[in-house]
């Protein structure tokens, strides 16, 4: 019996995880939904989340801007728009793309709506992944 699965998060610019792992968490577009080695073959469409595994004893996040799960073989396949490790999020930077969003909703001015809220929804992810981690 398998022990571990195998996780990749890939991007349509590059590869940003490959890694094994113990269980694997992201937000689908039916909510939450989690994987363990073994686990029957599953494929859904997933929202802007985090996604939560864990490997070697510890506890791994990484922001995901929607796109595809598909659970397969022992393989977790992370197709998504755009994905960082939480290392690698700029938190200055998602705080500005907040601040920004909020202004847009805000105004009065013929901005798309949904674009900024989206926005919006990305960066507060970014900032409390982040913050949450203390990193």
């Amino acid at each position: 019996m398998e022990k571990m699965l195998q996780v990749e998060i890939v991007t349509p610019d590059r590869l940003v995880l490959d890694e094994k792992a113990d269980y694997v968490s992201a937000t689908g577009i039916g909510g939450e939904f989690g994987v363990l080695p073994n686990h029957v073959p599953y494929l859904t469409a997933l929202k802007i989340g985090s996604l939560y595994y864990k490997a070697n004893g510890k506890n791994h996040y990484a922001f995901i801007s929607g796109g595809f799960a598909e659970v397969s073989d022992n393989k977790v396949t992370i197709l998504a728009e755009s994905a960082e490790l939480v290392e690698q999020i700029d938190l200055e930077r998602a705080k500005k793309a907040k601040e920004r969003a909020e202004k847009r909703l805000a105004s009065k001015e013929d901005y798309d709506q949904s674009r900024a809220e989206i926005a919006l929804q990305r960066a507060i992810i970014r900032i409390s992944l982040k913050s949450s981690n203390g990193l």
